[in-house]
């Protein structure tokens, strides 16, 4: 392209970027989902450690970086996987070099950047759900602490597919059965808060009830695949707008330059007809191409459902212990913890800070909250104490998060529930603190006295009756 022209196209798409409101608020939405659901460095290298011995495979931390393994020897089983058609990676490496999850880190220090969509994270990923796939046909047991009764929960996995055979999206679902005969919906996930055990000999009725399939369909793949074709049908509606626009320039050069051509033919200039027949080919070419842009673009547009597949079934029983003393004195009350997610949400609104109730979807955080002005993100694990004084509990899967996400996790603690509750000062990043582990229900708990310290991070205390008044 001409540089005069493409400075031209450049300060045109300048000014009309100044010239039109930009949507800020949209942008720190965004970029604040990406940062609440973005993978990684320790999700990546806790994911590598604990598949590595079903290879086996020997993964040493370097005790000197963060997220970083010392140098391995690829295993010969992990090869296989590079002649699989669907293999789209660089073959593996004999062997690997010290080697780190975490970006930063890598380029810091000279290393290989392990991540997804590398060979040697997707070769063990690969391996992993291989070698799973006899146990998950067989299903498992756990104890939970929050169940009454047995249920039964199903995992699925669902693809949305387009006209042109690729995969658009993949989603886990989770559906969770009772004798009840009310089906829910939960995130897999949710399995991180309970005790695995051995499956009984005696199986509760829960065991064959029938799949939940229509439900499924309904309330959760449904949405899926309405969620994905929204995403995508404005994905394309962008593209076939830009293919056009692009296109029809080139084809309408392609005609002013055949006119040209076609006048020297009749001056019987020298070469002409060559030329002619060139550019009659070109826009031959350029006509065949939005064509053919156009159909891949309709069929880009037709999305379906596809191998939706039950993956596995998990027998969940009432924790022997659930009401013994020790135990029982531990788990929430409802009411304690409504009261306090609505002091903890009043608190982030009076701020003026955007908050969404997430607890229910069991994601190892309750709220979370944005600062469109900062574009600042919290992910809050609100626990509610009804007196002034008890312990605070977090489930593995909270102890988890709050180990993962230290940049963003914030642990908010109510007191005096029953009463007049104040928000104890909010603390940024719960997870240094000294948690002792419940052995018995595998859980962590914390002395209120240990939130109440002087902490690195600290908001003043506001009671719930004066931030009302």
């Amino acid at each position: 392209m001409d540089e005069k022209q493409f400075k031209a196209i450049c300060q045109t798409a300048l000014e009309g970027l100044a010239s039109k409101k930009l949507n800020l608020d949209m942008l720190i939405e965004r970029r604040a989902k990406a940062q609440e659901r973005r993978v990684i460095p320790e999700t990546i290298a806790r994911f590598m450690s604990d598949c590595s011995e079903y290879v086996p495979l020997t993964l040493k931390a370097a005790n000197s970086l963060p997220h970083t393994f010392e140098s391995i020897r690829t295993p010969t089983n992990l090869r296989q996987y590079e002649s699989q058609s669907d293999w789209r990676l660089p073959p593996l490496a004999t062997k690997y070099p010290r080697f780190s999850t975490d970006r930063e880190t890598a380029e810091k220090n000279n290393l290989e950047w392990v991540t997804p969509g590398h060979g040697l994270f997707e070769a063990l990923r690969r391996h992993t759900l291989n070698v799973a796939q006899e146990p998950l046909s067989k299903g498992s047991c756990f104890y939970s602490l929050q169940h009454d009764a047995p249920a039964r929960m199903d995992v699925y996995r669902a693809r949305v597919v387009d006209g042109l055979g690729d995969v658009i999206h993949e989603r886990l679902f989770a559906v969770e059965l009772s004798d009840n005969g009310v089906p829910q919906h939960q995130e897999p996930n949710i399995l991180g808060n309970f005790l695995p055990t051995n499956i009984p000999k005696n199986l509760p009725s829960v065991t064959t009830l029938p799949d939940a399939v229509e439900w499924l369909n309904e309330n959760a793949l449904m949405p899926f695949l309405n969620e994905v074709r929204n995403e995508r049908l404005s994905e394309l509606d962008r593209i076939a707008a830009h293919v056009e626009l692009s296109l029809t320039e080139l084809l309408q050069k392609a005609d002013e330059e055949i006119g040209k051509l076609a006048l020297e033919v009749e001056r019987k200039a020298a070469g002409a007809e060559g030329r002619l027949a060139q550019a009659e080919s070109r826009h031959a070419e350029l006509l065949s191409r939005r064509e053919k842009r156009r159909v891949e673009l309709d069929r880009q547009r037709a999305l379906t459902l596809q191998a939706v597949e039950r993956i596995t079934s998990v027998l969940i029983l009432t924790h022997p212990e659930r009401k013994s003393p020790e135990v029982r004195r531990l788990q929430p009350d409802s009411e304690v913890e409504a009261t306090a997610m609505q002091v903890a949400m009043e608190y982030e609104k009076e701020r003026g800070r955007q908050v969404d109730d997430v607890h229910e979807k069991n994601l190892g955080y309750d709220l979370t909250s944005l600062d469109l002005n900062s574009g600042e993100l919290r992910l809050i694990e609100v626990k509610g104490i009804a007196e002034s004084t008890g312990n605070v509990l977090l489930t593995p899967n909270e102890k988890r998060v709050a180990e993962d996400r230290r940049d963003c996790y914030w642990l908010y603690v109510v007191t005096d529930c029953r009463t007049e509750p104040p928000l104890q000062n909010p603390v940024k990043d719960p997870a240094h603190l000294q948690w002792h582990e419940v052995r018995k229900v595998d859980h962590y708990y914390l002395s209120i006295d240990a939130v109440t310290q002087p902490m690195q991070v600290r908001e003043r205390e506001i009671p719930y009756g004066d931030r009302k008044k």
